[in-house]
């Protein structure tokens, strides 16, 4: 089986793609950044003064590669220790796909979310309300998971 968006191959040409979908929207500022350590892509950009921050994750995409693609081990290849180099081998495979496959993921969701503004299907604040930033430099959605505002309360009955 084929994991969406595992055979992409824009990779970073998806970054143009979201500028001109944005500038189109009537963006005026716009930013892409890679984080190689956290192993995220981020976009940001303005609308109509307010400062949205769309993070994805590589490792994230890579784990749900690695899921759908595990790699194949056998018992006689871990004695040998070439089970480690395979499954090293896999996931530097699963990294290379996920970084390339995110930016297409980022690609389409945020030309989802404009068509969806676009039509009057959603308002700009409905479509991004967790990606805006806040004066504190958090995003929405940064400061509900910090104050566990959408903790669900389990009950007893």
């Amino acid at each position: 089986m084929t994991l969406p968006y595992e055979k992409a191959t824009s990779g970073e040409k998806a970054l143009g793609e979201i500028q001109k979908i944005l500038r189109a929207f009537g963006c005026n500022k716009f930013g892409s950044m890679a984080d190689d350590e956290e192993q995220t892509i981020m976009v940001q950009f303005e609308y109509r003064g307010r400062q949205c921050t769309c993070k994805a994750s590589i490792r994230g995409y890579a784990a749900a590669y690695l899921k759908e693609h595990p790699p194949t081990i056998y018992n006689t290849d871990l004695m040998a220790g070439r089970g480690q180099a395979k499954q090293a081998a896999a996931e530097k495979k699963a990294l290379e796909v996920a970084s390339v496959a995110v930016y297409s993921i980022l690609r389409d969701w945020i030309k989802g979310q404009v068509m969806a503004i676009e039509t009057g299907v959603l308002t700009f604040e409905g479509a991004f309300l967790g990606q805006i930033m806040l004066p504190s430099g958090k995003t929405v959605l940064q400061h509900v998971e910090a104050n566990k505002m959408l903790a669900l309360e389990h009950t007893n009955g």
